[in-house]
């Protein structure tokens, strides 16, 4: 008999969060071995390109907050 996604998501909040996040990351990984290398490597290219920005002072972050109550305002939350 196999758990609900319900069921799946109460036991692992029963979990410690080192477990947690070792549950993330299989899972993840899981889902990311299908990626397109020529996706990957765009992404990376891009994820270069944001920090040099940041490095270089052309684009100021944001702290951690404000930008989850920017996403909170945009989705209604």
């Amino acid at each position: 008999m196999s758990m609900t996604l319900g069921q799946i998501v109460a036991e692992t909040r029963q979990l410690p969060c080192g477990q947690v996040a070792e549950l993330v990351d299989a899972l993840t990984l899981h889902l990311h071995q299908a990626i397109d290398p020529a996706v990957e490597s765009a992404w990376k290219k891009e994820t270069f390109r944001r920090v040099a920005e940041i490095q270089s002072g052309q684009v100021k972050g944001i702290p951690l907050e404000e930008a989850s109550e920017r996403i909170r305002a945009i989705v209604g939350r």
